[in-house]
């Protein structure tokens, strides 16, 4: 007898057709909801964390703990990462022989962050350090030929990349026979032939350490834990001060937001570690990039994510690509709020640039007849900016729901990134695409990558993504709903609840923020704001109302309805978020979803 099959997930508030086309299910299950009652009984915890921890698959049995990542339960040793005692070893044997070091580095955050961490590290143990970050356009990404004969000439002994380098067979060879020692301290997926250098990489096929979801930071950071042990094994700090590995942990904590590292165990506590250094604001350069965003209060993943992340990328997409790592590892205030400015220029210039490609790629997928049915998204064109072909990815996977990319053509080839939903991995198919002979190169993780594609094998790149992923749109859950975690009114969005829920974050990839639906509230008034954002209030039925945005929501579906609903009964769903502009805190709804609510327009 073949066994029943598995309850579809109630309607929330029955909404099966909200304004984004897509029903609203309680994230719980009945199996769910009988976690959370246990939660509140058991461990006393209110109901509405107890749904939210529920919703995460925690039970009473682990929430405490789940309450509290402390990296001393966390952290693992090292030396489980393959490869990673004769790096550590290599590395400090440079540090005691006091050899002059290059940190060869990506040019997005992690790849910043990374190069920073070791920079700073090099630093404090009185070593040289030369950080090279290539450029985009010209270089383009990891390491190559000519950077390493560069490096190689300046005098440097050892090379260590960052963020990078794991698939660079020729430029490590080169390394190699110019005396370079290379060593690879990454995260991307690897194929089965390996570069012939030391590679230390949770993601290679023959690593057992499941630490796979690190970023490259995060790898970066256990490698100087490593190489710090063999270096006081040796006698090193017996005359000088080890260098304080806790206070990089802002980094760690920026690279794994940025860079969408998931979540949960051991990057959860590097990210509540982080925030809890960087609300010191001992880093001149996260100091002066926060006073540019105009960020009040303490850092948040959001902030993270939206306001400092995409500041520090502006330099590798559109200018200097070594500028957020320098920013980074700068000691001096007054450079550091020069730079700090010059990143925020070129994120606005980067702004305008997406936009326009954004309009573009957007026309061009229509044009193209986008099916529904379609597994992934692929546009392409002469003349674009490869600067931002990530960021279009991005919003043509958000606003379509699939796996996307986004490919800038000059002559026969062109460069392009893509961005993925959850149970599709990117990096998988990009990998196989590379071994088919589809694409010239290509990298990357789950759920982005990178691929270089000649101009004729454009179809055949798409013909592959279809046959590819065609059975795993699926995968991950229902790709059509929004789960939301519980329902409050705009009373009770209160500046107590938020605090209590901060408790169960941070929240990001892998431990997706709560998303709460507002029943039956009055849409009170819309307008536009900023750069394409919608700001709205709204009225409960016992006269509370509370405001919010949604951003980036100007000329889409969100907004047609917002301005239709004005004066009527909707639900609302969205994120709560606490607002502290002006020194007063106030709660905020980041606005995601809505539906009519039943009752008669008021008049």
């Amino acid at each position: 007898m073949s066994e029943s099959p598995l309850p579809k997930p109630r309607s929330f508030l029955g909404v099966e057709h909200s304004a984004l086309g897509v029903s609203w299910r309680d994230r719980l299950d009945a199996g769910g909801q009988a976690r959370a009652a246990a939660i509140t009984q058991l461990r006393g915890h209110g109901d509405i964390l107890a749904r939210i921890l529920a919703g995460r698959g925690v039970g009473p049995e682990t929430c405490d703990e789940y309450l509290d990542p402390t990296l001393r339960r966390l952290l693992p040793d090292p030396f489980c990462i393959k490869d990673m005692e004769p790096a550590a070893e290599r590395i400090a044997a440079a540090v005691e022989g006091s050899r002059k070091l290059a940190i060869f580095g990506d040019y997005d955050v992690d790849g910043a962050a990374s190069s920073a961490l070791l920079a700073d590290y090099f630093t404090a143990c009185g070593v040289e350090a030369f950080v090279y970050i290539p450029d985009r356009i010209f270089e383009g990404y990891g390491p190559n030929i000519g950077a390493i004969r560069n490096l190689a000439a300046a005098g440097c002994h050892l090379l260590i990349t960052v963020d990078c380098g794991t698939m660079s067979h020729g430029p490590l060879a080169e390394a190699t026979a110019l005396g370079l020692e290379p060593i690879v301290l990454d995260h991307h997926q690897a194929p089965e032939n390996l570069p012939d250098a030391l590679i230390v990489n949770p993601n290679r096929q023959d690593d057992l350490s499941g630490l796979g979801a690190l970023c490259a930071a995060g790898v970066v950071f256990l490698t100087l834990i490593a190489v710090n042990r063999r270096l006081r094994e040796k006698g090193f700090f017996n005359l000088r001060p080890e260098p304080d590995l806790l206070s990089g942990l802002d980094l760690v904590s920026l690279a794994t937001v940025a860079d969408v590292a998931p979540l949960g165990g051991l990057n959860r506590a590097f990210v509540t570690k982080g925030l809890a250094v960087m609300r010191q604001r001992l880093r001149p350069g996260l100091s002066a990039l926060f006073d540019v965003a105009k960020l009040e209060g303490p850092p948040t993943p959001y902030h993270l994510g939206f306001l400092i992340g995409p500041r520090i990328n502006a330099g590798g997409r559109i200018g200097d690509a070594a500028l957020g790592a320098r920013l980074l590892s700068i000691a001096d205030p007054i450079e550091a709020k020069r730079i700090a400015e010059e990143l925020d220029r070129l994120n606005r210039e980067r702004q305008v640039i997406e936009s326009g490609t954004l309009d573009e790629a957007e026309a061009q997928a229509i044009a193209g007849g986008l099916s529904p049915d379609a597994a992934a998204i692929v546009v392409a064109s002469d003349g674009w900016h490869p600067g931002v072909v990530g960021l279009v990815a991005s919003r043509l996977k958000e606003r379509q729901r699939k796996p996307a990319f986004a490919i800038a053509f000059s002559a026969d080839l062109g460069v392009g990134s893509g961005r993925s939903v959850p149970g599709v991995d990117l990096g998988a198919v990009v990998r196989a695409a590379v071994e088919a002979g589809i694409l010239v190169k290509g990298g990357g993780h789950a759920m982005a990558a990178g691929i270089t594609i000649a101009k004729d094998r454009l179809e055949d790149f798409r013909g592959f993504l279809e046959s590819k992923l065609a059975d795993k749109r699926t995968e991950g859950g229902d790709a059509h709903a929004l789960l939301v975690d519980a329902a409050v009114t705009a009373a009770g969005a209160t500046a107590t609840l938020v605090k209590s829920l901060e408790r169960a974050g941070p929240y990001g990839a892998g431990n997706s923020e709560p998303v709460f639906a507002l029943p039956a509230h009055r849409l009170m008034r819309v307008n536009e704001v900023g750069n394409g954002h919608l700001q709205l209030r709204a009225q409960a039925g016992d006269g509370s109302t509370i405001d919010g945005i949604a951003f980036r929501a100007a000329a889409q579906p969100l907004e047609k309805a917002l301005r239709a609903a004005v004066g009527s009964s909707v639900h609302l769903a969205g994120a709560l978020a606490l607002d502290s502009w002006g020194g007063t805190e106030r709660v905020r709804l980041r606005l995601i979803d809505l539906a009519p609510a039943s009752g008669p327009r008021a008049s």
